[in-house]
Formats: C-alpha cells, structure tokens, sequence
C-alpha cells in the first residue's frame, strides 16, 4: 500500500484520537496527516525533486515521524543519520547515498560534505504546525527507492539497503497478521529505543490500527516502568540488553505492568536467563522478531505462547519463506546447519550503488543472510551464530552465541561477548569478555563455564569491563572487542 495513503486513512478513521504524545504533547491522527502534508510540500518548494535523497538527523520525538512520513509522501528517499555517530561517519553516510539536503538538530553533521541544510528543528515546527495544510501526494513506483537503510556495521563498513514502498507495506502487514494482531484503538505503543532503529518499524502498524505511539526520548529503566503503569501502554518494543536493564532496577516486581501484552524483542540474542526473568516479572508477554537490515524485522517470529521454546527464532512470519543451505546452494534437512536464507517481499531491492554485493546477497529470490542455523521439526528456526563470527580453534567450530549463552547464565554476568584470538599453535583462542552486575572473579567465571562446555569450547580467558561496545541499535560488537582484546593481548589487530 502507498504510505500516504495509510496515513491519509487513518486521520480519516480516527481523526482527534492521539495519534503521538512525547514530552506532554499530543498529536492527533488527523494533525499527525496534516503535518505530514505540509513539511512535504514545503521540501519540494525547496527544489527537491521525487527520488532525491535526504538526510535526517533528528531525535526520538514528535518532529521525527512528523520528517519520516512527509519524506515518504513527496516521494523523497529517506536517509538515516545519526547523532550518536561520528561526523566522518555521517559524511560517509551523505556522500555515499548523494544526498541533496539534510534536517537536522543544528549539529554539523558533514565535516566537511557539501550538501544543502534544508530544514532544521525551528523550520520544521514553523512548517509542520502552522498554515493551511494542502495535500502532498507524489505517486511512487512501489519499487523505486523508498528509504535507504544503512547496515550496522558490525562486520566492516556499513552498507546502503535499498528498501522500497513494496518492502514496507509487507512489514507492515507482517506486524499486524503475526506479531502485533490484537493491538487497536484506545491502546498504546510505548517507543523507548530508537525510531531511527527498530523501535520505528512499530509505528506504522500501530498507526493503521489506530493506537497510540507514545515516545520516551531517551531510553532509562526506572522511566520505562514509570511509563508502563502511567500510559496502561499494552505494546512496547526494548532490545535485549534494555529488557535486562529494566529487571535489574530495584522493586521491579511492585510496578503494575498488567496492562502489558507485547514486549516485543529483537535486533541480538536474549540470554535464555533474561527470558526466563521477564517472564516471570511480566507474564507471557515476550514476542521476539528476527530480521536484518536486507530483510526489515520480519524473517521469522516467536509469539508469547512459543516462548516455552526460548533460544529459537521462531517461525517464518506468514508472508516468508525460510529454509538452510549448505555451501552449494542445496536446502537441509531439519536438524542441519546451514546458512538461513529467505524469501518474500519484505526483502530489500539491493544495495545501494553495490550490483556485485546485491549478486552475492541475493541468489534465485533468496537472501543469503549471513547467519548459521538450523529448523527442527517444527519449523522452528534456531539461530547458530553469524558465518564471519565463527571461531576455529584446534579444527574445531566454536559458535560464540552458545559459549555466551552459558556465561550469561551465571548469576553475576550481565552480558557477554565471545571472540576468537589469534594462536599460533590452535589457530584461534576462544577469548571471553563480560559486563557483570556484582562482584565476581575471572577465575569464577571460568570455573563457571568449565563445567557447562565441552574441552574444545571452554573460554581460555576471561575480561571484565564495565560495559561492552554496542551499535546504535543495541548490538553488542563482537567485532570491536575483538580488535581490542587482540591488540591488547598481540600487540597487533585483526
């Protein structure tokens, strides 16, 4: 479906009902439509054309969507920057997608690129707010460039995913068949992590149901609680390590999260002890989607009732198609490993500027995920571990997200990487560093896992930092602490 016509729909439908509410303001469905109209009208006045690509470095809040969803009405390609990153990182970002202007927070954002500033937050609110509201509609190919998406650079430089109109009007469906069915009018969608990120995926369905998106601007435990119980909000979205975060705040138990019905999860592993807590703090609520930037959120899905299968990705949503090859392309049976692939319209168009990587990527409709795993019997996807993570030690595969799996189990670990060190007698070293809640030794942790793993993957060391690196949404970087435990450890990096 064209976005601006779910959006125009929605005004219709529910008109005056709160469409946004963010720091004491409100927003209705038919102001949120209007808002939308004017701001993307206005950027074409500017001398942007349909197709134009546009860089918006904006915070969790009302302006943010106001942005988002007047891009995707003139027909504009949406360009995600972010405050967090580094202004070479951001210049990257404009250069590689040629973006023809930016909205932004006032910060420089471009050391040095030479793009046009075409709105900031006093132009935005002065537009969006103000003046008759004529409506903007830009008819768009469903499959031209709809937002380009940047990878997370975990794995090496981040890369433009193509995603088009086709892509998000899937997602969308998606959502609202398998992950988020019972949502409606009168209910809330509670955002605490970034909408640059995947909180953003959730305001759409949320949107087209009529419920409201209530947004925290900055993310904090002891807050979300506060909100939870304050808005009676029935949907909220938290990566892992938020969720384990928000168990760890004191009295968590006394807080009254009844009105909760999804804590929706995703973007890395949940450890399964994390899981099990959450469960028992807030009932059967948790549902986990798994996806990538290549495939926006919806790959596979496990609802609250699944959750007595902790550790498995789930099921394929409705519109997917998921299996396991091996290295020649030939599907596995249940209980093999392999490379998840998958299949449907959600799936990017390419990568952007990149036909030789998009070739890779994509084979005979299938995205080539990059990730190690296997169905069962069922059809339940169980997710290995990422095919550049693997550690080969003494000629054996070592998956970290299993080594780490067990190290967070132990009462004192909040979180855990593990990565493979350079060795010249083993070829690689299986190396473990952690985030702990308490007091506890290296030695303890050691002990702790040695009793749980086989020889070949037993952490021969063991790190405690006060936090591990993450993305921006939320990842931990294996990557990162690879780099420096092996310069730290080698004198050298990988």
């Amino acid at each position: 479906m064209e976005i601006g016509s779910l959006i125009r729909n929605a005004a219709r439908r529910f008109q005056d009902a709160p469409a946004l509410e963010c720091d004491g303001r409100t927003v209705s469905f038919r102001e949120f439509d209007e808002a939308t109209d004017r701001v993307g009208n206005a950027l074409l006045a500017e001398g942007l054309a349909p197709g134009d690509r546009v860089g918006v470095m904006l915070p969790n809040g009302i302006e943010c969507l106001v942005v988002y969803y007047a891009l995707a009405k003139s027909g504009l390609v949406r360009v995600a920057l972010n405050e967090k990153d580094t202004a070479e990182a951001n210049a990257y970002k404009i250069d590689d997608a040629g973006c023809r202007g930016i909205i932004h927070t006032g910060l420089a954002p471009t050391d040095g690129a030479t793009v046009s500033m075409v709105g900031d937050y006093d132009w935005i609110e002065s537009t969006a707010w103000q003046g008759p509201a004529q409506s903007c509609y830009v008819p768009r190919d469903p499959e031209a460039p709809y937002r380009l998406g940047y990878t997370g650079g975990t794995t090496g430089k981040s890369k433009a995913v193509t995603l088009t109109m086709r892509g998000e009007s899937a997602e969308v469906a998606a959502f609202l068949m398998d992950l988020m069915p019972d949502i409606g009018p009168g209910e809330t969608m509670l955002h605490a992590a970034p909408i640059i990120h995947a909180s953003g995926a959730f305001f759409l369905p949320s949107l087209a149901r009529g419920a409201s998106n209530r947004i925290i601007t900055k993310f904090d435990p002891g807050l979300w609680l506060e909100e939870i119980e304050r808005s009676r909000a029935s949907h909220s979205f938290l990566v892992p390590t938020m969720i384990a975060l928000v168990l760890d705040t004191p009295n968590v138990e006394d807080v009254d999260a009844s009105s909760l019905r999804r804590l929706c999860w995703g973007a890395s592993p949940i450890p399964p002890s994390v899981a099990e807590r959450a469960q028992s703090v807030f009932g059967k609520v948790l549902a986990q989607t798994y996806g990538q930037a290549e495939a926006p959120m919806a790959i596979s899905v496990l609802t609250p009732e699944e959750h007595v299968r902790i550790g498995s990705a789930g099921r394929p949503y409705t519109l997917m198609e998921v299996g396991v090859m091996d290295e020649e392309g030939r599907f596995l049976d249940p209980g093999e490993h392999g490379e998840v692939v998958a299949r449907g319209q959600v799936l990017m168009k390419g990568y952007w500027n990149r036909p030789d990587l998009t070739e890779k990527t994509i084979r005979d409709g299938w995205l080539h995920t990059g990730d190690i795993g296997y169905l069962d019997g069922d059809g339940y996807l169980y997710l290995v571990d990422r095919m550049n993570d693997k550690i080969i030690s003494g000629g054996s595969n070592v998956y970290p997200r299993e080594v780490e799996d067990v190290l967070n189990a132990h009462p004192a670990v909040r979180e855990a990487a593990v990565v493979g060190i350079p060795d010249e007698t083993w070829g690689e070293l299986v190396h473990a560093v952690v985030a702990v809640r308490q007091d506890v030794s290296e030695q303890e942790i050691l002990d702790f896992v040695s009793e749980r793993l086989p020889r070949y993957a037993k952490p021969r060391s063991v790190e405690i930092w006060p936090e591990l690196p993450k993305s921006h949404a939320g990842k931990i970087l294996r990557r990162t602490v690879k780099e420096r435990e092996t310069e730290r450890l080698h004198g050298t990096s990988s």
